[in-house]
Parts: structure tokens; sequence; C-alpha cells
């Protein structure tokens, strides 16, 4: 039998949601089940699932055996795992910064059976909260945020959702861009699914969105761009970029079909677009975070090439 005292994390949370992060691999019903038994108590007396626990709580909790779930630990291929623990730039007693490599999707779904976050709760099946607090495409690399708590989660949230977060990108789109900086405030609405894919579109009836378009390099052909996005909608960036005739090299759903079709040969196999920089400081704690990810191998061989033909 366990004894376990509710912290400041879990106050506020209900007894059943608790359970269910605290038994790994146990069934909501089997939760309720002993609940309604009695054989967890809070504070030593019966409370039913929807209990509110408070600060300072002591739930009682019994043994339970369970087969191992889908998602153990050693149903991760281990190449997945090894691959997310070096991703990890950066972890404390509230979050966890990741710099993400392309190819790797946030979420599982649509016959993919592990994501990131997934793999990561697996791997960690004693951490008490795991969520994360933002989304990158999965062929789009760079950094990313997990909260480790329901706090942090609702405080990065609140960065988010107003101007509390600065988010900075770097994009290589097509054209030679003209002029400077450019502020594109233009509204965003999904369209559906085409081919089993989301798709966004700019629309007077959308959703507002702002990026900040900022030439870090010129070629040619191509410019180099930092991309500072107020707002973080869904393909934001791409379709912004494509609207505005600067598609972002190497992207398959909004790019320049046409102009992509050497991207191979300069050793590009997915679109030119990473979470280079964040800046925040956390509401209530006061922390101060700042993390940079210079552009990974295949994106500066890209760019290489690009200066050197």
């Amino acid at each position: 039998m366990r004894q376990l005292v509710i912290d400041e994390r879990h106050a506020g949370q209900r007894l059943d949601n608790f359970l269910l992060r605290e038994l790994k691999g146990v069934s909501r019903s089997l939760i309720y089940r002993i609940v309604r038994r009695g054989e967890v108590r809070v504070n030593g007396g019966r409370v039913k699932p929807m209990h509110r626990l408070e600060q300072g709580d002591t739930v009682r909790v019994p043994p339970v055996s369970v087969q191992p779930s889908i998602g153990a630990a050693e149903d991760v291929p281990e190449a997945l795992l090894a691959r997310i623990e070096a991703a990890i730039m950066h972890e404390d007693n509230d979050l966890i910064a990741l710099d993400k490599p392309a190819g790797l999707a946030v979420h599982g779904g649509s016959g993919l059976r592990f994501g990131l976050i997934e793999a990561l709760r697996a791997a960690r099946p004693h951490a008490p909260f795991l969520e994360l607090a933002h989304r990158l495409d999965r062929e789009t690399s760079g950094l990313l945020l997990i909260a480790k708590s329901r706090e942090c989660l609702t405080r990065l949230h609140t960065l988010l959702r107003g101007d509390g977060m600065d988010k900075r990108y770097l994009a290589l789109v097509h054209g030679a861009w003209q002029g400077g900086a450019r502020q594109v405030d233009l509204p965003l609405i999904r369209e559906g699914e085409r081919g089993g894919r989301r798709n966004v579109s700019v629309d007077d009836h959308g959703i507002e969105a702002h990026s900040e378009f900022k030439p870090m390099r010129r070629l040619p052909e191509h410019t180099l761009m930092e991309v500072r996005i107020g707002t973080g909608r869904t393909h934001q960036i791409r379709v912004h970029a494509a609207h505005i005739g600067h598609p972002v090299v190497g992207d398959a759903r909004y790019g320049d079909f046409g102009a992509d079709r050497g991207n191979r040969a300069l050793g590009l196999r997915r679109q030119f677009l990473h979470a280079a920089e964040l800046r925040f400081q956390m509401p209530v704690t006061g922390r101060r975070y700042h993390f940079k990810s210079d552009l990974p191998p295949d994106l500066q061989g890209c760019l290489d090439s690009l200066e050197s033909a």
C-alpha cells in the first residue's frame, strides 16, 4: 500500500485523472472500481472518482497488477528512445526543451505508433505529467517545449497566446527578397482535409496570424529569412510565405514544386524550416529562458551549396 502526498503540481486535479497518471497501464474502469470499493482513500476517507485533490492531501493507493501496456517502454524502438534522449538540451523541474530532428512526429497517429510525446512518456513511466506546450510539423526541425506539470503548461500557454514568448524560425524561401523586414498580418483558416492532410489558407474570415519576415542572407534566387511569429497557427509561416510570393524551399504542400525539383542535388529532402530560438520569462517564478538551435547539417549543407554555386 502506497501513501502519496499531493503537492502543488497536482492540487486541483481530479482523483481519477491523478490515478490514471500514477497507475500506468490501468484502465479508467478499473480505477473507478477500486475507488468505489474504498481501496483508494483520501485522508483516510472514501471519496468519489471526481473528487478534487488539495495540496497536502494523503492518497492511499493499493497495489494493482496490470499487463504491460502497448505504450510500455520496451515496445518503443530503442533507436527512437535514443534519438529523443539525444535531442534533450535542457531539463529542470518545470519543463524539457528539445532540439527536435526533422522526420520525428510530435504525436502518434495516422499509422504512426509512437510520436515524440508517447515515446517520452513510455520511457519515463514515473513522470507525473508530460505534455507538449506547442507543436512542430514533422518535417520542421528545432526547438520544442514539453511541460512537466499542468501549472507549467498553463503558464506556457499564457505566454504563447499573448506576446510573452519570442519565437524565431529560420526559413529559406524562393526568390530574391526586396527591401528589409516585412510584417505579414493575414488571417488563416483550415480548409479541412485533402488526401488525409490538413490544409490552411489565407481567408478574411479566418483567425488572426502575425509573422515578421527579416532577410538574413540574400542569394541570387533564394533568401534566408528569420521569421518571428506573434501567433502560432497551423502552417502559419509556410502559408504566409507562399501567399506573399516567397514559398518555403522544399514545402511539399504550399511550395513551388517546379523550383523544388533540384533540391535533392543540394542534399535537401524536406522543407527548409527550423525553429531556431525561444526566449521567455516564466510567470510566477520569474525565471528567464533563452534557447537557441543552430541549423542542422542538412539545411546548412543546402545553404552552403547554394552559396558556392
